[in-house]
């Protein structure tokens, strides 16, 4: 059986998941945690229900993953500045500098992995990984939505 660019994909998601893993072993912080604190070093403090909308979570589920984060010091609540039904949350001082060196490691990292790639090939190995990131946006979010209306039609 010929391997597949999907094959490959799989692999390098698994890769990635196992060097997380062995990166923050020993930390509260998993995919998920990482994936809210990158949210917040990209787009900035915000409402947390903003923060799920963000992510595409549920409140509830972005409730548990503040907790945790808050209490390892990487984030912090306070009221909203100006609605006081929200809750506003920020990195931390300590969450600004671990991403930071998150970022420095991705741009090294992301440096290292194209050096595997001839260097006149590198612009379109890196359109072709966008196209296919947005198109399995695309994919991903037409399923939700008709998942969504199969299940409104169903009740």
């Amino acid at each position: 059986m010929d391997v597949t660019v999907l094959d490959r994909l799989l692999q390098i998601g698994e890769l990635f998941e196992r060097d997380m893993a062995t990166h923050f072993a020993g930390s509260p912080l998993t995919p998920q945690r990482v994936q809210v604190l990158w949210e917040l070093a990209r787009g900035g403090s915000c409402a947390q229900h903003e923060l799920a909308a963000r992510l595409g979570v549920s409140p509830r589920h972005v409730t548990t993953l503040v907790d945790v984060l808050e209490a390892g010091g990487y984030v912090r609540r306070s009221p909203h500045p100006t609605d006081r039904r929200s809750i506003f949350v920020a990195l931390t001082a300590t969450a600004e500098d671990t991403m930071h060196e998150m970022q420095l490691d991705h741009e090294e990292l992301s440096a290292t992995l194209l050096e595997a790639v001839a260097p006149e090939d590198r612009a379109a190995v890196e359109r072709g990984v966008t196209a296919i990131a947005e198109r399995l946006a695309e994919l991903v979010a037409a399923d939700e939505a008709r998942r969504r209306e199969e299940a409104r039609a169903d009740s």
